[in-house]
């Protein structure tokens, strides 16, 4: 018997199985059986929705902030200046100049 490859639930998915257990409409396990989820997932998910529910209604919740662009720029100069210097310097390694 082979097992089921491992799958990945987008967050959309995740709250709508949450909420619908969360509504009490139908249990756990008809639940599960309706979305081909294990019962203890949709308990994780459930606990997972109430945890971070006080998170979603908070005046003091940072946005997502993406990454920082100047700092970014800065990391590509200096990675893009040592590329160019170990470039050189393996050149001259191939040379018949070089000192051996």
């Amino acid at each position: 018997m082979s097992k089921r490859p491992r799958r990945n639930h987008a967050p959309s998915f995740k709250a709508k199985v949450a909420l619908d257990a969360l509504k009490g409409d139908q249990t756990i396990v008809e639940l599960a059986e309706r979305y081909q989820v294990h019962p203890n997932q949709i308990t994780a998910w459930k606990k997972q929705l109430l945890a971070y529910a006080e998170e979603v209604f908070s005046k003091d919740r940072q946005p997502d902030q993406g990454p920082d662009i100047k700092n970014l720029h800065a990391k590509i100069g200096q990675l893009s200046m040592e590329n160019d210097f170990l470039a050189s310097a393996l050149g001259r390694i191939g040379d018949a100049s070089a000192k051996r």
